[in-house]
């Protein structure tokens, strides 16, 4: 670009730049906010000012008296540490943030970024937190915390520390990436689209609510519709997240449960239920309902989930009675 086509705004950044940096840096000091964003940018732009660009610019300003003897560097970085000297580490980082070129765009990576938070964390619920990391890297910061906010709190702090130490990626990887994550999203369209809405859907709702507050609703719904009611009911509280509840709670529902109906429910249970549903009894209790299971061999699915069902019923009527409390389950994030 020639000199003689700068606008002032031009000519200013590019003075600040040949200057010393102190110098600069006390010049820039006297500037109002939006002037200084708007050196910052033309600065960041003119990565290099050709020597003659600088005998130029040194005529024009005939009263600064240095000799430009060879290119200035200019760019992101000259530009960051002369604001860091004028205004302070803070506000250098959020005018840089705002002026600098973002990360090379990804049209595949894009489209993710434009989604709704909630959209964003579903596509990533089931990625690894590398990349978890690499998406939340291309979001707008406040976009970013929201979709850490639902993030289950145990993994935030991995999530940040792998984004704090993400290296420069290739577009070829960034691109690969997005577009596996696109591949997964539409193979899951179909199923979520069929799926959409539900007494299991309504139950996750219901279960997201304060408990007064979800009583409430379904104590609405029981009277306009008993049976719908009672299926909403079902489904608020699965026998899998039982695995959620601490030991103590636990054990004061093994209390109540038969130790037959304990073994049909857990005969198709997961081994991580099945440990922490024994780990609450006594170890012969334990090695009895192993046996038991052993000896149920081939078993109708209606069976355990009524046994399932049993047990749930008994979990309901001890939080009822205010001997536990399941708002543990409730109010844990999942990811």
């Amino acid at each position: 670009m020639e000199f003689s086509s700068f606008t002032s705004i031009q000519k200013l950044a590019a003075l600040l730049l040949v200057l010393e940096a102190d110098n600069a840096a006390k010049l820039m000091a006297q500037l109002e906010e939006h002037e200084l964003e708007a050196v910052s940018a033309e600065m960041v732009k003119m990565t290099m000012l050709s020597q003659e660009t600088q005998h130029d610019l040194l005529r024009e300003f005939s009263t600064v008296a240095v000799e430009a003897a060879s290119s200035v560097q200019g760019g992101a970085g000259r530009a960051k540490g002369l604001l860091e000297k004028s205004v302070g580490t803070y506000r250098a980082a959020d005018i840089i943030g705002r002026v600098s070129p973002q990360q090379p765009s990804v049209a595949a990576m894009d489209q993710i970024v434009e989604m709704d938070t909630r959209q964003v964390f579903n596509v990533l619920r089931h990625e690894q937190l590398q990349t978890v990391a690499l998406v939340v890297s291309y979001l707008p910061p406040d976009k970013a915390s929201q979709m850490l906010s639902l993030v289950r709190p145990d993994l935030r702090g991995r999530v940040v520390e792998r984004l704090a130490t993400l290296a420069p990626t290739s577009i070829e990887v960034v691109e690969s990436v997005a577009e596996e994550l696109h591949r997964k999203l539409a193979g899951n369209r179909t199923q979520a689209l069929s799926h959409t809405g539900g007494v299991k859907v309504a139950a996750q709702v219901l279960n997201a609510l304060p408990k007064a507050e979800a009583d409430s609703i379904l104590d609405a719904i029981k009277e306009r519709n008993a049976d719908l009611g009672e299926e909403v009911l079902k489904k608020m509280l699965t026998f899998d997240e039982l695995q959620g509840l601490n030991s103590k709670t636990l054990q004061k529902i093994m209390q109540e449960v038969d130790m037959r109906t304990l073994a049909v429910a857990l005969k198709t249970a997961s081994d991580a239920l099945k440990k922490a549903m024994l780990s609450c009894i006594s170890k012969r209790a334990a090695e009895n309902v192993r046996e038991e299971i052993s000896f149920l061999g081939s078993i109708k699915a209606k069976e355990v989930e009524d046994a399932q069902s049993e047990i749930i019923a008994t979990v309901r009527r001890l939080e009822g009675d205010g001997e536990i409390d399941l708002d543990e389950i409730r109010q844990k994030p999942r990811f």
